[in-house]
This record gives C-alpha cells, structure tokens and sequence, in this order.
C-alpha cells in the first residue's frame, strides 16, 4: 500500500506538467508561468543580429523537477524546462532607454521523458501543442556538446550553478 502511495505521489509531482496528444504532440502546460522561474536574457541567438530589437529569452521550469535538482544537481524524469521568447520594445510609457518585454513571439520546451527516448525539444510557436523538433536539428547536438549539466545550460541559470556545483554535475563550458 505504501508503495503505491508513493508511486502516486511521484506520479503527481513529476508526471502532472508534460501532456502529449494522441498524435504525440506535447500539450502546452496552462501554468507555465506559475512555475519556478530560472533566468531571462535578452538578445540570445546562435546567429548575429542586424540591430532592432532583441528578443526577451524566459525559462521556467516545472517545481518537482527544480526540487529534485537542487537536492541531486540532476534533472528527474518528467523535467519540463519552457523557453517563452518575447519581442522587446524601447521608449514605451516614461521608459527612455532600457528594453522591455512585449508579446510572446514563441514557445519552445525541452523535456526529459525516458519513456519517449530521453530529452527532446518541442517547439509551439504560438500553439497549445507542439510536434517533436526532429533528433537531427541543431539544437540536439548543441545541447550536448555545450549544456553544462545533461544538455541543459545551467550555465545561465545563476540559482542552480552553485547546487550542479556542489553536486559535481556542472560542466564547465566555453565562454
């Protein structure tokens, strides 16, 4: 009985944020926002950028599989790690100078879900569900080869440096 409790309440602390539709396509988790928030940039690109205005780069991730890193320097099972990017704008209301963030330009998940291969990435856009970005796309092998902690750049996550540290997860990366 006790084990089954157990496994009901893993269920519903890991299992609960990641939703997939019969066609496979991961469900947007509704509360995303509500979820612990890691770090935000702004301008964060692979490619150069012709000026304008850099795009705003927030990440949550989903509070069991926060809980769990902090105490293994480890990402559980069922880890959901959202990228919301949002436009920026200048000069908006008495702000002069500085960027703020505006509409959402796209959403995209990374997941770790061993019963569907391991980490994948998943890209809404503006969508409720989102198909599987291909194994082949860039994003894959970048992530392995420069994600500090299990192809996750913790790197820029300045709360959970020190616990990867402490855990000796972290892999130090080039700058």
């Amino acid at each position: 009985m006790r084990t089954l409790f157990l496994t009901f309440v893993a269920v519903a602390m890991f299992g609960q944020d990641v939703r997939y539709n019969k066609a496979g396509e991961m469900a947007l988790p509704k509360k995303y926002r509500e979820w612990v928030f890691l770090s935000s940039g702004t301008g964060m690109t692979y490619a150069s950028t012709a000026g304008g205005n850099p795009n705003f780069e927030n990440v949550f991730v989903n509070p069991a599989a926060y809980q769990a890193f902090l105490k293994t320097g480890a990402w559980p099972d069922k880890t959901v790690l959202i990228l919301e990017v949002r436009r920026s704008d200048s000069k908006v209301s008495i702000n002069k100078d500085g960027r703020v963030q505006t509409e959402v330009a796209a959403i995209e998940a990374h997941v770790k879900d061993s019963a569907r291969g391991g980490w994948a990435f998943y890209g809404f856009g503006k969508s409720d569900t989102a198909k599987l970005i291909p194994k082949t796309a860039d994003c894959y092998s970048c992530h392995l080869q420069s994600g500090a902690v299990d192809t996750t750049f913790v790197q820029f996550y300045p709360t959970l440096i020190e616990a990867s540290r402490k855990k000796a997860t972290y892999k130090e990366t080039e700058r």
